[in-house]
């Protein structure tokens, strides 16, 4: 085993920390969210989006669906949990590391919108991760239904190269007789159909605001490591890796060099001769040989023409 000693120790640990520092220059958020001790940037997202609004105001109660890592989980463990009376609860299929103040369940959600009608209550908030598309606007009039106000709200955090958005969703207020009913999806079925019958006034524009104020950071630019408010930079590591991630194994068998591209078929391996230039064929002579006693030669000469043919070649 070589161990690196001298110069060339200084150079691998040089190496290491360019490979760690790399992605907090491209990212001041994830960088922040690692000194400040959050699992992860979106939670700037969250915060932003709650300095904007004001979601938490008067919140008791509030359920995170598809929690993991954790982060928008601690950030209401703050707003809401921190409170005597507050409660928080966090869903997800993946596992989690535990919150203090936050209750968790590990499980499937995949219909955000029929869970929430079972779990608000009149005047509440929904707050959903959205991609903008053409049926947005489709999306918007669904959930206008539901809610008082509905707008499309993008934080400074959010990369400007990257179609997310976030539908914010306030003043819960079903119509007369809505019974929940989690059998029926409201959002599962085909946009195309409904929303091309939709013509003029019906296709309503979607109020798009953009949060977070000027002095934000940019999230697509690259900053310095000593930032401008005087702090000395210091490499931080992240505050909560990953729980059995689906690419764990893979980077193990990475790791230990056992992650291997699979070997040709036997039937599709070539040999270096055969991608070679290879000559122009010439017109195979055969050698006419008659029985003994029946040579001639007529016999003798063709076969001696063949073979100079050949030797020519």
């Amino acid at each position: 085993m070589f161990t690196p000693t001298g110069q060339h120790q200084l150079t691998a640990y040089q190496e290491s920390e360019m490979g760690r520092t790399s992605k907090d220059k491209r990212d001041v958020y994830y960088r922040l969210a690692k000194e400040n001790g959050w699992r992860a940037r979106s939670a700037f997202k969250l915060l932003q989006l709650d300095e904007e609004f004001q979601l938490f105001q008067g919140v008791k109660r509030a359920v995170d669906l598809c929690a993991a890592p954790g982060s928008w989980s601690q950030v209401l463990s703050q707003k809401v949990g921190g409170q005597s009376s507050g409660q928080v609860v966090a869903v997800d299929l993946q596992a989690m590391a535990p919150l203090p103040g936050v209750i968790q369940i590990q499980g499937d959600i995949t219909q955000a919108l029929n869970i929430s009608t079972h779990v608000l209550k009149l005047g509440g908030c929904f707050v959903a991760k959205i991609f903008r598309g053409r049926d947005v606007t489709l999306l918007y009039s669904q959930l206008r239904v539901f809610f008082s106000s509905v707008l499309c709200a993008k934080p400074k955090s959010s990369r400007n190269s990257s179609i997310e958005a976030f539908a914010v969703c306030r003043g819960y207020d079903p119509p007369e007789g809505f019974i929940p009913d989690l059998t029926r999806p409201l959002l599962d079925h085909s946009y195309d159909l409904d929303f091309n019958q939709l013509d003029g006034p019906a296709r309503i524009i979607v109020p798009f605001v953009t949060c977070g104020d000027l002095s934000a950071y940019d999230s697509d630019r690259s900053y310095p490591l000593d930032l401008e408010d005087g702090s000395e930079y210091k490499y931080t590591p992240p505050t909560q890796p990953p729980i059995s991630p689906p690419y764990q194994e893979a980077c193990k068998l990475k790791k230990n060099g056992q992650l291997a591209k699979e070997p040709l078929p036997q039937e599709y391996s070539f040999n270096r001769a055969d991608k070679l230039p290879q000559p122009l064929t010439v017109p195979h002579c055969h050698t006419l040989l008659a029985p003994k006693d029946l040579q001639s030669e007529s016999y003798i000469s063709e076969a001696a023409a063949c073979q100079e043919k050949q030797k020519l070649a």
